[in-house]
């Protein structure tokens, strides 16, 4: 019996790994769940689960969350848990075996961390963990001998994809055979828009995401392909290859979800559905496949599967994030923070969605020109991060 604490349970990835996780109450039990805003539904999902323990960030979350609460009319509530150590020492508790690590952003990367420190199988649907702290997180994970399995979509069909050693993740997947990665990317949903019309993009067409249903933050990134520039990042510190061994290419389709080149031609792609509960599945299943609650994939009526090369002139942010890749971790750190900034500014309309790359290509060349070192600690990253955040509300511009 697993015992999950789901980090982010109330955003689309949790939600999708509590359907999952229903599905299979002999094997998959919660201990903890945490949300950042949405109380009501984490009081839901807290009495349909009977987790032990909830956490929340703030006094107030915990206040509203104990509303919630009386207000559904179940018995003795979770304990509730506040604040980021809080987050952290749950992540880490010996009560958990698997740990959901899916809260957007750098925030994640604390619980994420602590959950590596203290072995656990981590189920990484956070990109932040590699993008900012790659090294160190993998050092981590290494070191405490925690099982180290990815979510997104595409690192998921390329661990599929890959040679086995048994465990998990291989450690020179190249000596096996394996020539290159290739990433597909549904291109967003301004994939064949003119390029002169994306000035005058809105957030609600950067959100419709063609394909997929996600939050926000992540459709914006899919929109200016920055999410598979982050994808790239985290391909580099999951598979042990080099960036020139990761390609992206466009696939509207989203019906093939990665594929793993070998040395003798071989081309093997993962297909699915574009529905998260089959990766979900496959982490919380592994080495085994478990029901997942996706229906057969519809293969007599997939007329055609079509790839391009990604346009680095419509999609800047691709070629952003492989340049920070080949400088280092505290360009990475930059790219990611100034991105943060800049898709929320974007979607407050405070600036254009062309404003994003330019935002962050002057974060990421500050990042470069002024960096002393690689980070050596989780605090040096969040430091870091922090710093980056400052110089990119700076770069903003004040849109007219």
């Amino acid at each position: 019996m697993q015992q999950l604490c789901i980090l982010g349970s109330t955003g689309s990835i949790g939600e999708s790994t509590l359907d999952v996780v229903a599905r299979h109450p002999d094997r998959l039990k919660v201990y903890a769940l945490s949300a950042y805003s949405r109380m009501e539904r984490l009081a839901a999902q807290a009495a349909q689960t009977q987790a032990a323990v909830v956490v929340v960030p703030t006094e107030d979350a915990r206040q509203r969350f104990l509303e919630a609460w009386s207000a559904g009319g179940a018995a003795k509530p979770p304990e509730v848990r506040v604040g980021e150590q809080a987050l952290a020492q749950t992540a880490a508790a010996p009560e958990v075996t698997s740990v959901m690590a899916a809260i957007v952003g750098a925030a994640g990367l604390p619980a994420a961390m602590a959950a590596a420190m203290a072995g656990k199988r981590i189920l990484l649907a956070n990109k932040e963990a590699l993008v900012a702290a790659g090294g160190l997180f993998m050092k981590a994970v290494a070191q405490h001998g925690a099982q180290l399995l990815p979510i997104d979509s595409e690192h998921n069909a390329i661990f599929q994809c890959m040679p086995r050693n048994g465990s998990g993740l291989m450690e020179d997947p190249l000596s096996h055979g394996v020539r290159r990665l290739l990433l597909t990317a549904s291109g967003g949903p301004f994939r064949a828009t003119p390029l002169e019309q994306l000035d005058d993009v809105t957030p609600e067409q950067a959100c419709a995401h063609p394909n997929w249903s996600m939050g926000r933050k992540i459709s914006v990134d899919s929109a200016t392909m920055l999410n598979k520039g982050l994808e790239v990042i985290e391909a580099y510190w999951l598979f042990s290859v080099q960036a020139d061994a990761i390609e992206v290419v466009i696939h509207p389709q989203s019906m093939i979800h990665s594929m793993v080149e070998y040395t003798d031609g071989s081309i093997l792609a993962q297909l699915g559905q574009p529905d998260m509960r089959t990766p979900i599945a496959y982490g919380l299943g592994f080495p085994e496949r478990i029901d997942s609650g996706v229906g057969t994939f519809p293969l007599s009526g997939l007329a055609r599967l079509d790839f391009q090369e990604p346009d680095l002139r419509r999609f800047p942010c691709l070629k952003l994030s492989f340049d920070a890749l080949r400088e280092g971790q505290v360009a990475c750190i930059a790219l990611n923070a100034a991105n943060e900034v800049a898709v929320a500014r974007f979607l407050d309309r405070k600036v254009r969605f062309t404003d994003i790359p330019r935002i962050i290509s002057a974060v990421v060349e500050d990042a470069v020109s002024h960096a002393a070192g690689e980070p050596s600690s989780l605090e040096d990253v969040l430091a870091l991060d922090r710093h980056f955040r400052t110089v990119a509300r700076q770069r903003c511009p004040s849109r007219s």
